[in-house]
This record gives C-alpha cells, sequence and structure tokens, in this order.
C-alpha cells in the first residue's frame, strides 16, 4: 500500500510543481514519472492478489526491477546536473526520447518534456527534484528487496 499512495502522490506533486511553478519536465523526468506510474500500477496488482502465498513476492520481482531503473534514471540525471551541466540528455536522438515525445503529445499534462536534464531550477531542502527522486526510487527498491526476502 505505502508504494502505491506514495508513487502516485509523487506524480501528483511532480504535476503540481510543473504546473503552479512554471517548471518544464525533461525527458529522464517523464521516463522516472512513468516509472513511478508503473510502480503504482504494480504495487496495485500486489495488492490485489497479496491474499495468495506468493502473490506479493510476484509484485515485488517487478517492483524491484522497475525501482532499479529508477535508480539508475535518476541517479544518472544527479550526475548530469552535477557533473556535467552542459550536458544534454543524451548526447544524440534515442528511442527512449521519442517515446517521451510521442507522449507528450498524447498526454501533454504527464508526459509533455521541454526541459532541460542538466538543469536543477528548483531545490527543496538543498537537493534538486532528481536528488529527491533518486532517494523515492532507493527507498522502493529496498521495500520491494525486503518483500521478495521476506518469509511467511
Amino acid at each position: 500500500m505505502f508504494v502505491l499512495v506514495a508513487s502516485l502522490s509523487l506524480v501528483l506533486v511532480g504535476v503540481l510543481l510543473a504546473e503552479l511553478m512554471r517548471l518544464a519536465a525533461c525527458p529522464l523526468c517523464i521516463i522516472q514519472r512513468a516509472l513511478y506510474l508503473a510502480l503504482g500500477l504494480v504495487a496495485a496488482l500486489g495488492l490485489a492478489v497479496a491474499a495468495h502465498p506468493v502473490g506479493s513476492r510476484l509484485a515485488a520481482l517487478p517492483m524491484a526491477l522497475l525501482a532499479a531503473t529508477g535508480v539508475f534514471v535518476a541517479g544518472y540525471q544527479v550526475w548530469i546536473q552535477r557533473f556535467a551541466p552542459s550536458t544534454s540528455c543524451s548526447p544524440y536522438p534515442t528511442w527512449w526520447e521519442d517515446l517521451v515525445d510521442r507522449a507528450g503529445e498524447m498526454l501533454p499534462v504527464l508526459f509533455k518534456a521541454s526541459g532541460l536534464c542538466s538543469d536543477s531550477a528548483w531545490k527543496f531542502l538543498g537537493l534538486s527534484i532528481a536528488e529527491w527522486s533518486l532517494g523515492w526510487f532507493t527507498l522502493f527498491l529496498l521495500v520491494a528487496l525486503r518483500a521478495l526476502t521476506k518469509r511467511r
């Protein structure tokens, strides 16, 4: 339940920050937003099958994979912001940037990417949004790994 509520809340906060503070999301931000939505979906499915003896473990594996992917994406963006601020999201056009562009055309309020990955325009308690996202994905990964290794 925690991962479901937290991941969907993070998406909502991201959309509200973008709208109210006029912050432009970058392609890596949009990938992270999609990963949070996927985590929420898998967490909801996990709740639905939790009554089955192996249900929570079945949901924990894709949650761990999604969270690990989020750690990588957010970690890469943190690296760009701290150590390569003149670097774009990727040195050349990629398939995932095309995917983000298509998603942004279909549902712009959630997936419109118009910002730079190296721009840490807004900070809270000294950390950029990418750094906070890295922390959340790490927490979700730990929760999923705990569910995978927990004995019944």
